[in-house]
């Protein structure tokens, strides 16, 4: 199986910065991308950052020059690193491993930005 942990999230300031990580684990063989999706009340799912097996990146119009999605293959890891954070941004945040077509979600992590 496989297995995503998301961790990082919390409370703060806007203009303030949070750095989100992905620890994945299990039967990873081949992965086809990994990305950041966030879903805030009432609102459906949308992605915010992913990044390809060969290291392209693409990110929302929203995030564009804010969030940086990264990895650390030696850790089995990947990150969003989130600057200048806006009360917009708040919501819970998934990790996402797509795998041979399939698809694979962590728990989510909270995300709450005040004023």
């Amino acid at each position: 199986q496989v297995q995503l942990v998301e961790s990082g999230g919390g409370l703060v300031q806007a203009g303030g910065s949070l750095r989100l990580s992905c620890a994945t684990s299990g039967s990873i063989f081949s992965i086809n991308v990994m990305g950041w999706y966030r879903q805030a009340p009432g609102k459906q799912r949308e992605s915010v950052a992913t990044i390809s097996s060969g290291g392209s990146t693409d990110y929302a119009n929203s995030v564009k020059g804010r969030f940086t999605i990264s990895t650390d293959n030696a850790k089995n890891t990947v990150y969003l690193q989130m600057n200048s954070l806006k009360p917009e941004d708040t919501a819970v945040y998934y990790c996402r491993l797509t795998q041979r077509s399939r698809q694979y979600w962590g728990q989510g992590t909270q995300v709450t930005v005040s004023s």
